[in-house]
């Protein structure tokens, strides 16, 4: 098929506003699926995919149209995730478009991330198709649609087209505007190879297949490459396209877009974003945006039981095939023994790799309270990067912490604007400004610290909400703030699981509420246990876990005071004796429960 009848897009959208139902229906009426292979949410592989109705991994498939006007095309869709913490994935299959459907439900109307990723879009120069979709639900409201499309996208309300992909109304005007709205691929100035690679998978026979578009050049079998942002240099086993299963090809040219697999051994070799370029005849300069992922949340993953420590670093290792933004490097705890630091984008991201360790490993793991990255600058002006509290230099070396900032979008009905505003000044957030959507609702603008919204800040606000708030963010630098390390004693030992980075002015309550718990948990000993919650040297917090008690007046019936108050001393000494050189054993289980309220 000739460049000028290609035509290559994605769907973009708010989490559960129909794109995989949409793909789909475009896979059906393209006939690009048979009616024995069909089944929902095709693209969604995952079980988890599946369950929870949200895309992880871009699925790219080859679709061949023929037009009312009888004209063949060739449409290349990439389903891309629509999840905050896969936002660079997101933007390196966009670049890999000239086009994008946007997908806005009837029934709920513009939500936070549809406004983030049309920022991205437009950033990638797309052409932008709108499409109203569950127009079949009773309480869509059209004319209201409309409005938004104007006031907060800036899209023509008379572009949009109305479909419901549940019902099939609508897919054959999408796929019209497809092919006469969004533009096909520019033609290449020269004929040298540059493909850009957008995402990657792991095949346990195969090793690494990349997904590639082609911008210009052609790749096909036996052909001598390189990878662009470390000279890696393969040579390329099999090219093809997705019709959605691999099917081989002879190669693939300019405006395509394919996999091609090359004896690449893990998905590390190969990063998202890069230039493929011939290795004989190479491009002068990458294709431009590519950028190294960086982990933002860290969290330590250790193995309930000890003895699953091998089995533990076998799943992960399996799972760090499939997913080249997930990290982790071996750590040990004097509490919970041995495990992992794993680093992820985002708090989905982490949930989901927790999930897919249970579930598809059968691993019982304990995770730690997710941590972000500090920036610590020293008094001899060094700068460090500090995810693991453990690791925090001496108070007295420290000039400055900087945390991490996120600039969040809040999507909010106008009668919870006071209660979201409060949940924003408890997270230390600023507000930035507001903005009137519609009648109903408005978009609060704000700055908060990443470890501040880590844990429960989405679920608020669909609780304080009702389920009608949505919120999207994005990385917006580091700030100076009053940070201190809080360090839990247990018997004058510091307990490494425990240590965390806090404010200075949340530090006494956080304190206070840890050693509460721990006492709970923490099993009597013969002396008594001191519970305490430290700030450097300074203790902030106690709490205490009375001594058992044994009786050993019992065997004095009669007699002089002074033989009670021999044995007594007697006792007292010995639990001296025993408190100076015992260790408290606290069970895996406290831990388990002490994390768990974190």
């Amino acid at each position: 098929m000739s460049i000028e009848r290609t035509r290559n897009f994605c769907i973009i959208a708010h989490i559960d506003h129909g794109k995989t139902t949409l793909s789909d229906r475009l896979l059906e009426r393209t006939g690009t699926i048979h009616e024995r292979d069909r089944q929902d949410q095709l693209l969604d592989s995952m079980d988890l995919e599946r369950e929870r109705g949200i895309t992880i991994k871009a699925h790219p498939v080859t679709m061949r149209y023929r037009s009312k006007v009888g004209e063949s095309y060739l449409l290349n869709l990439i389903d891309t995730p629509g999840h905050v913490d896969f936002a660079y994935e997101v933007s390196r299959s966009l670049a890999a478009c000239e086009g994008a459907l946007l997908i806005v439900d009837a029934a709920q109307g513009v939500e936070a991330q549809t406004v983030a990723n049309i920022h991205l879009a437009h950033k990638q120069g797309l052409t932008i198709v709108p499409v109203i979709n569950k127009i079949d639900l009773p309480n869509a409201d059209l004319p209201a649609v409309h409005r938004q499309l104007e006031e907060i996208l800036q899209i023509p309300a008379e572009e949009a087209l109305e479909a419901s992909a549940k019902m099939g109304i609508g897919i054959e005007e999408i796929l019209e505007a497809v092919v006469h709205r969004i533009p096909a691929p520019q033609k290449p100035v020269d004929d040298t190879l540059r493909g850009l690679v957008f995402d990657s998978v792991f095949d346990i026979y195969r090793g690494v297949v990349a997904y590639v578009r082609v911008f210009s050049g052609n790749i096909k079998a036996d052909q001598a490459v390189k990878l662009m942002s470390n000279d890696s240099r393969y040579e390329i086993k099999e090219v093809g396209v997705f019709t959605p299963k691999m099917l081989a090809q002879a190669g693939l040219k300019a405006g395509d877009v394919g996999y091609f697999i090359a004896n690449i051994k893990t998905t590390a070799d190969i990063k998202i974003g890069d230039t493929i370029t011939d290795q004989r005849n190479p491009a002068r300069e990458a294709l431009p945006g590519f950028q190294e992922i960086h982990p933002m949340v860290f969290s330590g993953i250790y193995p309930i039981n000890t003895a699953d420590f091998e089995h533990l670093k076998t799943a992960i290792g399996k799972l760090r095939l499939n997913d080249s933004a997930f990290v982790y490097q071996p750590e040990s705890s004097v509490a919970l023994g041995f495990g992992f630091r794993c680093g992820f984008l985002g708090l989905l991201h982490m949930e989901i790799i927790q999930e897919r360790l249970r579930r598809e490993y059968d691993m019982d793991i304990i995770a730690t309270s997710p941590s972000v990255i500090y920036e610590v600058l020293t008094t001899r002006k060094e700068l460090l990067l500090v995810d693991n509290p453990a690791h925090l230099p001496d108070p007295s070396v420290i000039d400055e912490i900087r945390e991490p900032i996120v600039k969040a979008y809040v999507l909010c009905p106008n009668e919870n604007i006071g209660d979201i505003l409060q949940l924003i000044l408890e997270k230390r957030g600023t507000m930035d400004h507001t903005e009137s959507l519609d009648t109903r609702r408005v978009m609060l603008h704000c700055e908060l610290p990443l470890n501040e919204i880590l844990v429960d800040f989405n679920d608020k606000i669909k609780s304080v909400t009702r389920g009608y708030g949505s919120m999207d963010y994005e990385h917006a630098g580091y700030r100076a703030a009053k940070l201190v390390k809080l360090d839990l004693l247990v018997n004058g030992e510091p307990v490494d699981a425990f240590s965390m980075i806090v404010h200075r002015d949340r530090a006494d309550a956080r304190g206070r509420q840890l050693a509460a718990k721990l006492k709970e948990v923490i099993p009597q000993q013969l002396y008594q246990v001191a519970i305490q919650a430290a700030i450097g040297g300074k203790i902030i917090a106690r709490e205490s876990v009375s001594a058992l008690r044994k009786n050993v007046t019992a065997k004095c019936y009669g007699g002089d005071i002074t033989r009670k108050r021999k044995l007594l001393e007697k006792q007292k000494e010995g639990k001296k004796r025993m408190k100076s050189i015992g260790k408290i054993n606290i069970p895996q289980e406290a831990f388990i429960q002490v994390l768990k309220t974190q």
